[in-house]
């Protein structure tokens, strides 16, 4: 059974062949990438921080580490451009009616609706240098 916002086994057959193997050549066989890209779109869709994936996945630091790693790699661009060409060949796009984005802009929460500018803007010393001083000690010293 598939949990919610989990990769389907139709999504799964299409994604395994682009990722890298699952056993390295040396050393000990990674944890199951249909696991690790699963908790890596859990993270990414429900915006959590990455120690609160759940242990279904694996451990939090898998599914980071892995994520970087594949980031650093370009693997995800790649993922991307050729899930995209497939769709794309199959007549899946309607490239009149769809946008196709990977880009996603966070703001924070206090970002949305509230007033530009500072709060208490200061002149700069270029602001005054026109104007008479507005010390009083010089007119008093001036008087004396």
């Amino acid at each position: 059974m598939v949990g919610r916002g989990e990769l389907t086994d139709e999504q799964w057959a299409e994604l395994e062949p682009l990722l890298p193997p699952e056993k390295p050549r040396t050393g000990k066989p990674n944890k199951a990438h249909r696991a690790i890209v699963n908790g890596i779109v859990w993270k990414l869709r429900t915006g959590a921080p990455w120690r609160d994936v759940p242990e279904r996945y694996g451990p939090w630091s898998t599914v980071y580490s892995r994520f970087w790693r594949w980031q650093r790699a370009g693997l995800w661009d790649r993922l991307f451009a050729a899930v995209q060409r497939r769709a794309d060949a199959d007549g899946r796009l309607e490239w009149a009616v769809h946008f196709v984005d990977g880009t996603v802009i966070r703001a924070h929460q206090h970002a949305a609706g509230a007033r530009g500018g500072t709060r208490n803007p200061r002149p700069s010393g270029a602001a005054g240098a026109g104007s008479r001083p507005r010390s009083t000690s010089e007119s008093r010293a001036a008087a004396s």
